[in-house]
């Protein structure tokens, strides 16, 4: 790049927000010029200056800033941010209720700026293949999404729940690999780990084409599990994010002489093709695309109007538990009771 670089900011020097440190530190064309976290470690910034904040980073002159403290605060930050015209990369959630999520779209709108949520998921190298694959029409008619999204207890989380923190992933990239909205949830929660906050959930949905969605997502197994399944006319893919593998598993086109399974008209067992894709850092993708939609490319980012739509979605999710009703969400995000 031959411009000057972009000048940014971080928010919050927790654990993402370390990564998101990292990241910026060795970004090509732009440069990281101070850390807000008023009990940040000097050490992990990077070498910029840790600032108390928000308006002592605003003051040292940024293009954008990437927000990483709780999700409690990106309303306030945000707003901060927009009243001073600088674009944002918000982390997911994008806000902890709709109505500050819908606070944050309609101020940088209003704005003109730049500004975007960091669903990282949609930058995994198996979930960008699958959704190009699905777009391409390899799987004919999809009927169903299956996401299982398990493991331990993050310590780094403290303000929302699992619904919120973790579940928000499986209903962002089931909207984006399938480019359908969901039409309505049900769904039931746990809390047993003595937290005011669910621990595990299971979701039943249905999109605006009738596919199907189920989620299945807790932080209270030691197996850690993150897989995607797509299942279609012509076979199901699986998409495992741990490991940026796609597995397709394709319907069985050989006929057979048994004949009790003759009788039988369903699918069967056919040919499975493991792919070799190119595996780089979710992270350092995203980072890429927001820092060319700042410079004007364009870019492929999670919008805010976007991720107001899964904080929609996931409310409806935590409604519907607490109501024990299916939730029909409306085309401009209200929900109703379905029941």
């Amino acid at each position: 790049m031959t411009s000057a670089p972009l000048r940014a900011g971080l928010i919050g020097l927790g654990a993402m927000g370390r990564n998101h440190c990292r990241v910026l530190a060795g970004l090509e064309g732009v440069d990281l010029v101070g850390v807000v976290d008023p009990k940040g470690d000097p050490k992990a910034a990077h070498g910029a200056p840790v600032l108390d904040t928000v308006e002592e980073l605003i003051a040292l002159g940024v293009d954008y800033a990437v927000v990483a403290c709780p999700t409690a605060l990106h309303e306030e930050v945000g707003l901060t941010l927009a009243g001073a015209g600088v674009g944002a990369l918000i982390e997911k959630p994008l806000a902890h209720t709709v109505e500050a999520a819908q606070a944050l779209v309609d101020a940088f709108e209003a704005a003109g700026l730049v500004a975007g949520v960091g669903h990282i998921e949609r930058y995994n190298p198996a979930l960008q293949n699958l959704r190009g694959r699905l777009e391409a029409g390899e799987l004919g008619d999809v009927y169903q999404v299956v996401t299982r999204r398990q493991g331990p207890f993050p310590h780094r989380i403290a303000d929302v729940g699992v619904v919120k923190d973790l579940a928000t992933h499986d209903i962002d990239l089931t909207s984006w690999v399938t480019g359908q909205e969901y039409v309505s949830v049900a769904a039931h929660t746990v809390s047993k780990s003595g937290r005011p906050h669910e621990d595990m959930v299971a979701v039943v949905g249905q999109l605006a084409d009738s596919t199907m969605v189920n989620h299945l997502v807790n932080w209270l197994s030691p197996l850690k599990e993150r897989t995607t399944v797509v299942t279609g006319e012509r076979g199901c893919f699986v998409a495992d994010t741990l490991t940026a593998d796609l597995t397709f598993f394709a319907n069985g086109v050989q006929d057979t002489e048994w004949e009790a399974l003759r009788a039988f008209r369903g699918v069967s067992e056919g040919d499975m093709v493991r792919y070799a894709i190119p595996k780089r850092e979710p992270l350092l993708v995203e980072h890429e695309r927001f820092r060319d939609a700042v410079l004007g490319v364009p870019s492929d980012i999670v919008t805010l109007r976007q991720g107001l739509r899964t904080v929609q979605v996931s409310a409806a999710v935590l409604e519907s538990a607490q109501s024990g009703r299916t939730i029909t969400i409306q085309e401009k995000g209200e929900t109703s009771d379905g029941a």
